[in-house]
């Protein structure tokens, strides 16, 4: 890809875990209190998408987030971006490739729910 593709900017969230009334840090995400990071220069693009039928028709829309060569960003599972005027969540681990063991580029699955 040339530089080119890269003109897309995205904003990374990311929430911290809600904790219970005893202390305790559950699984559930307080997105009320998210900080946000702007990313620029990168490229978000279509991925696979499905469709469910049945009691509760869904469509899963697959997103592909790649950085710039040489530029790696700070992106974990259960973070959400926006782009593209959608709120995606990442969908497992970041990829980080490397060549010549040095990190070449970053790339980041989105998915977004619907239905």
């Amino acid at each position: 890809m040339t530089a080119l593709h890269y003109t897309q900017t995205v904003v990374v969230l990311r929430a911290p875990y809600v904790v219970d009334r005893y202390g305790n840090e559950t699984s559930e995400r307080d997105w009320t209190r998210a900080t946000r990071t702007t990313v620029r220069r990168v490229s978000v693009q279509p991925d696979v998408s499905t469709e469910a039928t049945g009691d509760r028709p869904m469509v899963v829309t697959g997103w592909r987030l790649v950085t710039r060569r040489g530029v790696d960003i700070d992106l974990q599972p259960g973070d959400r971006v926006t782009a593209l005027g959608r709120l995606l969540d990442v969908d497992g681990d970041t990829a980080r490739w490397t060549v010549a063991g040095r990190h070449h580029h970053t790339e980041a699955r989105l998915k977004e729910v619907t239905g």
